[in-house]
């Protein structure tokens, strides 16, 4: 199955862009020889904190395909962690980055201002949820938006404390690492965190059986009981955790936290750096559950260049004093630019409707497998954003005992074969797929007969 070519199905108004074939080919031993070339200068020079899934060289990519420097090409389930959502090098995107570039490279919005950092913000006002006036901060990672959102949250209610969900992920900064649910890799060693940071009970169907409205009495209970409403600044969630394995609340869980922390004056923060921006078949995740945060936080899917934001009530985001929130970089007019040309591709060429396409082949293929692997215990997500949980043999109906092992097979035995894919869930056991938008049927049925391959594999 190596040297497969499939036909490639051409997306509404996406121009050709790098002369990159939309095809699965290997032609090495993964990694290659240039790959294991500048794996040693890498090891030479770069932390080995700095760790990567597969070492494999990128030289060029794009629509929903990368090529090593050995001339290898994946069908890119990653994509940056969900960074290049409208595909690799879109011509939009491209082109806007360079012609910005032209004009103005740099200068700084709280210094001398420039009219990309207020359209971005316009944009994001009109496309995040709630029909109330809103504000926007731009800043420069997801980390970054994390931490500027709890500080406008404390600067608006004057209290202290922070909460956050069991199997949540935010980042690697001082304050997110504290905020993170797992210790290992992001905070082990690189303490003391920060405090007044609590963690409490999330909704988790799969594993809890809990109702909507019975998972948010347990989340509100912890709250109410370790924390207290008058100490809580905010409320922190992902509308489907990220890192912790793309859990999707039950019905009725998020609207149920909303109610609750607006009585009790909790500012309630969607960290939507993983699920926004189409990623799941609506520009943000939360509308899918009838949510309306008090602020959102985008990164990834609208970047292709560092650049992020806080987005939400202008009562609370104009809480902050003048001076309080910037940074040299953030909002750069290049960023903004090609953030610009994100929002305007996704409408342009229908990319909701492609996630949603994605959606449906993608499960209807897992399920699939699932029938001939019982190991498959949970199949999960929205748009092109989905996950499988796996269990060990004979415990999908009872204990569902994580099977970590099978995850990191079935990643290996993918990479070996041009399908790149990422794992991820508390205990590891959670094989996620973040395609671009730009990933064909033909492409996707392709990365499922590989990975059938991989489950066969394992005996």
């Amino acid at each position: 199955m190596t040297d497969t070519q499939l036909p490639v199905q051409t997306l509404p108004a996406e121009p050709a862009g790098s002369a990159v074939p939309q095809e699965r080919r290997i032609v090495t031993a993964i990694p290659g020889p240039r790959s294991q070339e500048l794996h040693a200068r890498r090891t030479a020079v770069v932390s080995a904190g700095v760790s990567s899934a597969l070492p494999v060289y990128i030289a060029r990519a794009h629509g929903a395909v990368i090529e090593d420097v050995d001339g290898n090409r994946f069908l890119d389930f990653g994509a940056g962690i969900g960074v290049t959502t409208a595909g690799h090098t879109p011509a939009r995107v491209v082109e806007a980055a360079i012609d910005q570039s032209r004009d103005v490279l740099h200068t700084l919005f709280t210094v001398t201002p420039y009219e990309e950092y207020v359209r971005v913000a316009e944009l994001l006002a009109e496309h995040t949820p709630g029909d109330f006036a809103k504000r926007s901060v731009l800043v420069n990672s997801g980390a970054e938006a994390v931490e500027n959102g709890v500080k406008i949250a404390r600067k608006h209610t004057g209290r202290r404390a922070v909460a956050v969900l069991d199997h949540a992920y935010h980042g690697r900064t001082n304050l997110t690492m504290a905020m993170n649910y797992k210790a290992m890799p992001y905070a082990t060693g690189f303490g003391p965190l920060a405090g007044d940071v609590y963690h409490a009970p999330s909704s988790y169907p799969y594993r809890d059986g809990l109702t909507g409205a019975e998972a948010a009495a347990r989340t509100i209970g912890y709250l109410e009981k370790v924390v207290g409403a008058s100490d809580l600044a905010c409320l922190v969630v992902e509308p489907i955790q990220g890192e912790g394995g793309f859990m999707v609340p039950a019905d009725g869980y998020l609207p149920a936290l909303q109610e609750w922390c607006t009585a009790a004056g909790v500012v309630m923060i969607a960290d939507e750096i993983q699920t926004g921006m189409a990623r799941t078949g609506r520009v943000y995740a939360a509308e899918h559950f009838g949510w309306t945060p008090d602020l959102v936080l985008t990164a990834r899917g609208r970047r292709r260049l560092p650049l992020a934001a806080v987005t939400g009530r202008a009562e609370i985001m104009d809480a902050a004093h003048a001076g309080g929130l910037g940074g040299t970089f953030g909002g750069n007019p290049v960023a903004c630019a090609a953030a610009i040309a994100v929002f305007e591709t996704i409408e342009a060429d229908g990319l909701l409707a492609e996630a949603q396409r994605i959606e449906a082949t993608l499960t209807a293929g897992l399920e699939r497998l699932r029938e001939r692997h019982p190991i498959i215990g949970d199949i999960r997500g929205r748009g092109a954003m989905i996950a499988i949980e796996l269990v060990q043999p004979g415990t999908a109906e009872t204990t569902k005992a994580p099977n970590a092992e099978a995850v990191s097979k079935v990643i290996a035995y993918a990479a070996e074969h041009g399908v790149l894919l990422l794992n991820a869930g508390t205990w590891g056991n959670v094989l996620r797929f973040l395609p671009s938008l730009r990933m064909t049927d033909e492409l996707v049925e392709d990365a499922l007969g590989v990975i059938g391959d991989a489950f066969a594999s394992l005996g």
